[in-house]
Parts: C-alpha cells; structure tokens; sequence
C-alpha cells in the first residue's frame, strides 16, 4: 500500500455520479423502465492510493469504471480527473484524457483482439497518441518500449510477434496489463483483473500490480469481489450494493470494525482456512433476494434483506386499532394460514386493508413489519467515525457509535 494516501491529493472524485439504463420497450411505452446501474455514487481517490470497489455480482462496480472512462455516458453528476469534470467533456476532446485513465479488463480471452499481434495490441495506444513521433526513429523506439513492457510484466521479446490465441489466460492478462502501461497513465481502472485467473497467478499478478504501483506513481481503482484479495492490495475499500455506496473506510478499519449491515454480511462469508477458528460458521445469512435495479422502490436498497429494517407492531398498543397500525406498511415475514398453508402475505409485500383485517381475525398477538424510514428514505452516506462513511439510518444506534 502507498503513503500517498496520507498527503489527501485527490486525482478523482465522482460526485453524485448515475448511469441508468432505459429498458423500456416500444415507443408507446406508458411506463419509462430505467435500469439503475449506478445511482447517486460519490467518492475520492488520492493519488498514488488504490481504491477497492466490492460488492455481489450486479451491484453496479463494472459500470462505474466503465462510466469513469467514459465506455459508458454518465446520466448526471461530476467525474472529477485532475481538476477537470469529464462528465462535460465531449467526446472528440477526451484524448488527452484517455491516455491519463486506462482500463484492465476482466476477461483476458475478450479484451484482446485475436487478429492482432501483441506488438500490435500495445502499439495501439502509443500510435494513437503518437507518443514516438519526436523521435528520430519513431518505429524502433516504439518497439524497444514494447519490448521493454513485454519483459517488466514477465514476458520475453518473442513474445511480441506471436497472436493472443497462443497464450495462457495469465499471460493474456500480462499482455493486457502491458497494454495499459504503454501510454504512461496516472490512473489505472482495474475490472476484477484476477478474477479469470488461477489462484497462483492470481497472486503473481497483484504483486506485480504492486511493483508498478511503487515504480510508477501509480494510482487504482481495484474492482473485484474476492475480499480477502481485495483487503491485501486497497489503501481504502468502497463496498456497493445494487448501485448505491453502503460503506467506505480505510482497508484494515473496514475488515476490522464494519458498520453496515450488508458490510457484515459480505465479510462473514469469506471462508476461514481454520478449524478452530473461535468465527468459524458465524456467516450471516441474508434473507431473499436482490431486488430488481429497474425502477427501484423508494427507501434503502439493503432494506428488504436487512434485519435491522424490522420492527414489531404489538396488537394492545396505541391508541389506533391493530388492523390500522397494519394497513400500509411493509410486511418483513412470510405468513400463510395456520390450518389452510393459504399464503396470507409475502415479506416486502405491501399490507392492504383487506391482509390486515385477514391478519386480525387470525389472532396474531404481533406482526413484523418495515421501518417506515427504511423503506420512504434514502439514506445518505455519512462519516460516522474520521475517515469511515456508511449509509444507514441507525447506523450509530446498531454500532453503538452515536454521541
């Protein structure tokens, strides 16, 4: 990890950042169907740092770095790069830029095109941005630079002449990270690079992400989902949960002391290589399913998977009767009839009258509903402790962390 963190430079800052979808269909369309990719995301990356991005598959990590290097057209809000917000930036004008942010991709099979050499793959970049055309003899000091990325990433110069179909995915990776070197960028958006890898290589490959980093002055954005991987090479981690940001800390602060909900859950799942580990089998199972990005419901997207978000309305209190306590809100358990198995209600369903009254004449003496709150408003993503954000409405009240 780099020190740089500590000097508070920030080389990008997304600002309210969304990226929506429209996955309506026809052109009479009643209702717009907007998929939510990314929704209201902000966060800093000081230079020389890397950023880990985590999160279950489909959270929205992918689409923020594609939409950081513009693969994707933000829908509103700032990608701020150096002082300069590319989210007004036109296309024709963003050159200069794309030589400053490359991008590592994660399908090392894909993202090499299988007609090209290796020589031509690299040299796409540095003829693109004519980073030789000064010189005297531009085409041998372009292949002296290929030949020279070739060998730091662990290749050898016969390599350059040979067609991606010829190499193993770990090398392809190699070729890949090769590629992104060539134009000298400050920042490097890594999209779960290891991922396709064996594990072996794995961890050859994040050393030598590592290398780089000290070598180079680098700063990443490190997007992947294997957390113990991710806790090893991120400064500071940002963990997502369908296109919102639940929680950011710094790395050991996040392993060591998580705040959110969804944050516990995630970290409980990492397998512990230990069988007399006092935590082994303490995962935290959640409930249901994600819930679908289009057109999503008001309120905490966590909310109806999260244990916190219940609350018990008791029959004999207030002044209201039970059946009008029940009317509107959310129900948090599945209930079918006692004798009939007749399904009643559904969690996360809304109660009507008409279930509320069912519920009544069943004699329940309780029902667990939603928080109002968790599911009408959006929590915003504060800093509960210096330098450690979450995005929860009782954050200090589950944590224990309130004034």
């Amino acid at each position: 990890m780099s020190d740089a963190y500590n000097e508070k430079q920030p080389l990008l800052e997304l600002k309210n950042l969304k990226k929506y979808f429209d996955k309506s269909r026809g052109l009479f369309a009643r209702e717009k169907r907007f998929l939510t990719a990314i929704d209201d995301v902000s966060f800093k990356i000081y230079k020389g740092e890397t950023f880990g991005l985590v999160g279950e598959s489909g959270c929205g990590k992918s689409t923020t770095g594609r939409t950081i290097v513009k693969l994707y057209e933000p829908t509103a809000g700032s990608i701020i790069f150096d002082g300069m917000d590319l989210a007004s930036v036109k296309e024709k004008d963003m050159l200069p830029y794309r030589r400053k942010i490359q991008m590592i991709f994660q399908d090392p099979y894909a993202s090499l095109n299988g007609r090209m050499t290796v020589t031509d793959i690299i040299a796409e970049g540095i003829d693109t941005h004519k980073i030789f055309d000064d010189m005297p003899n531009p085409a041998m000091a372009k292949q002296e630079r290929i030949y020279e990325l070739l060998e730091s990433v662990g290749l050898k110069r016969e390599h350059a002449n040979r067609y991606p179909h010829e190499f193993s995915g770990g090398q392809r990776q190699r070729i890949g990270i090769a590629r992104a070197l060539a134009v000298d960028p400050e920042l490097i958006i890594c999209d779960e690079p290891i991922s396709a890898l064996d594990v072996s290589i794995q961890a050859q490959v994040v050393n030598m992400l590592e290398d780089f980093q000290k070598e180079r002055g680098l700063t990443y954005l490190f997007i992947a989902h294997d957390l113990s991987m991710v806790k090893h090479i991120s400064d500071r981690i940002g963990v997502m949960y369908l296109g919102k940001l639940m929680e950011v800390a710094a790395s050991d602060e996040l392993y060591e002391f998580p705040l959110h909900p969804y944050t516990k859950a995630l970290l409980s799942s990492i397998p512990v290589p230990d069988p007399n580990n006092p935590n082994k089998g303490s995962r935290i199972v959640l409930e249901g399913d994600v819930p679908s990005p289009i057109n999503p419901k008001p309120g905490c997207r966590f909310a109806s998977r999260c244990e916190y978000s219940k609350s018990v309305v008791l029959r004999d209190e207030g002044s209201k009767s039970f059946v009008d306590r029940l009317e509107g809100r959310i129900a948090r358990v599945t209930l079918l009839h006692p004798e009939t198995n007749e399904l009643v209600v559904k969690s996360n369903q809304v109660i009507t009258r008409e279930i509320a009254e069912y519920i009544d004449s069943l004699g329940k003496e309780e029902f667990v509903v939603g928080r109002d709150r968790c599911f009408s408003e959006t929590p915003e993503l504060i800093e509960v402790k210096t330098e450690h954000f979450a995005a929860c409405h009782y954050i200090n009240d589950l944590n224990g962390t309130g004034k």
